[in-house]
């Protein structure tokens, strides 16, 4: 055995805690201050209770009209009389560069525009005749037609737009949003969706709160029938008994949270206390007989069907009533075959909706700090989508490269279109709009700076935008 083992083998605990210069006092603080920062870190029994912002912004609420699956702006916001010339012939392989796609060759034909455009308003917005009602209110919204994005399918592409992240697991807009903000309602749920189409590839991923406490996920409404399901009372169980037992269970989740700070009992405990008061709130949100004749007959809404149109004058209703964010995800846009098709199908089932949201949010005097949204993951492209053995014909395949959406209220300037494409609509060639920029700017309207909204998990203080994104300061009021 060598000086050294011999000398290792000779230190006892005594010696450690003196030759160390701890001591057993020491240890003792250190513990002390331990218990006190865990303390004073506990999470607050109302995750949801309101909070200002970095700085003062117009929007106070989003709605997000989300439209899965890529709508094709070729058909829609971006004419392109170009690639009706070229049609049935290849685009140049220096346009195409090295992009490859799931469903065609890059050698594929083009395929011109299917519908005719016309400029609208004051403003001139040019917009496809299949869009007959935002043409309405074409001075109130912003094209942004420069829109790009890193995904090219949709689950990653629709979970990289509403979360800045490709993969599930990361917080969304809504939980950020009501993370930052919190609630104005102690009724309905801050964060609400809802879904009127054919299922979404993204799933649940596209509204949950991620590593952010679960209190901030977004609370999913059926678009028919009851709202929620099971918040009726099962038989013998009376309002009072209820009261009671929820308050017992109450005190019992207190008593725990104060003693370990996990913020998932507050959230247990603020779910026991809505879940209670949506027994009434819900069914008078959902109860649609008090509108007006004119009001269901602009948005085109069956009180009693189930509807894209319906969706949207519930979210009116929702932030009338202190709803903080609301997400309208309309399924269905994924044109690999008969574009024109698709896209006269689901304008006739939005497009009077989307454009009353805004018509009615104004004459309401809530259009200047409600934040509007509409648009899908990315575009589609100029060539064709042909297959026979797929049943495909006159379609377009996913194109991340370039695509629209539109803003409307809340801090957006109105009645103008923002950057551009090439004459083929292939590439932006003008004020590139990055998807974490579009996120970015929709956290400055509500009075957020993206580089400060953090929260920390892992090690590491994250955000929505991550390390990216700036804000599209000049389609702001």
């Amino acid at each position: 055995m060598n000086p050294l083992q011999q000398r290792c083998l000779d230190v006892t605990r005594r010696h450690f805690l003196r030759d160390c210069g701890v001591g057993l006092g020491k240890i003792a603080l250190a513990g002390l201050l331990t218990d006190s920062l865990r303390a004073g870190s506990a999470a607050p029994a109302n995750l949801l209770a309101p909070r200002q912002p970095h700085f003062t912004g117009k929007a106070k609420r989003v709605i997000h009209l989300f439209m899965a699956g890529a709508p094709s702006q070729l058909e829609l916001f971006d004419n392109k009389p170009e690639l009706t010339k070229l049609e049935g012939k290849p685009l140049p392989p220096s346009v195409i560069g090295g992009q490859r796609y799931a469903f065609i060759r890059p050698d594929a034909a083009v395929l011109g525009p299917r519908y005719k455009f016309s400029k609208h308003g004051k403003s001139g917005a040019e917009l496809s005749e299949m869009l007959p009602h935002l043409a309405k209110v074409a001075d109130d919204i912003c094209l942004v037609k420069s829109v790009r994005t890193d995904q090219f399918n949709h689950a990653p592409a629709q979970i990289f737009f509403n979360t800045g992240f490709s993969q599930p697991g990361r917080p969304c807009l809504g939980s950020w949003v009501l993370y930052g903000l919190g609630a104005e309602t102690q009724d309905l749920p801050a964060f609400v969706v809802m879904s009127t189409g054919s299922g979404l590839s993204g799933g649940s991923a596209l509204w949950s709160s991620g590593f952010l406490p679960t209190t901030y996920t977004g609370t999913r409404f059926r678009n028919q029938g009851d709202p929620i399901l099971n918040l009726g009372n099962p038989a013998g169980v009376d309002a009072r008994l209820q009261r009671n037992t929820i308050d017992l269970v109450r005190a019992m989740n207190e008593r725990q949270l104060a003693q370990s700070g996990d913020p998932e009992i507050a959230t247990r405990i603020a779910n026991c206390e809505m879940a209670f008061r949506l027994q009434t709130s819900a069914p008078e949100l959902m109860d649609l007989r008090n509108e007006s004749k004119e009001t269901l007959e602009l948005y085109g809404c069956d009180p009693g069907k189930a509807s894209f149109a319906r969706a949207c004058l519930l979210a009116r209703r929702m932030i009338e009533r202190g709803v903080r964010f609301v997400n309208i995800y309309h399924e269905g846009w994924d044109a690999h075959g008969d574009v024109a098709g698709n896209v006269k199908d689901n304008c006739k089932k939005t497009d009077q909706a989307s454009a009353a949201l805004v018509m009615d949010l104004k004459r309401r005097g809530l259009l200047d700090d409600t934040l509007v949204i509409w648009g899908g993951e990315f575009g589609r492209t100029p060539m064709v989508e042909t297959n026979p053995s797929l049943g495909r014909a006159l379609g377009r395949d996913h194109h991340p490269q370039a695509f629209t959406i539109w803003m409307a209220g809340g801090g957006i300037r109105p009645g103008m279109s923002y950057g551009a494409t090439d004459d083929l609509g292939f590439h932006v060639v003008e004020n590139p709009v990055h998807v974490h920029d579009v996120q970015a700017t929709i956290l400055h309207c509500l009075g957020f700076d993206h580089e400060r909204l953090t929260f920390h998990n892992a090690g590491r203080d994250y955000r929505l935008t991550d390390v990216h994104g700036k804000v599209v300061k000049a389609i702001l009021a």
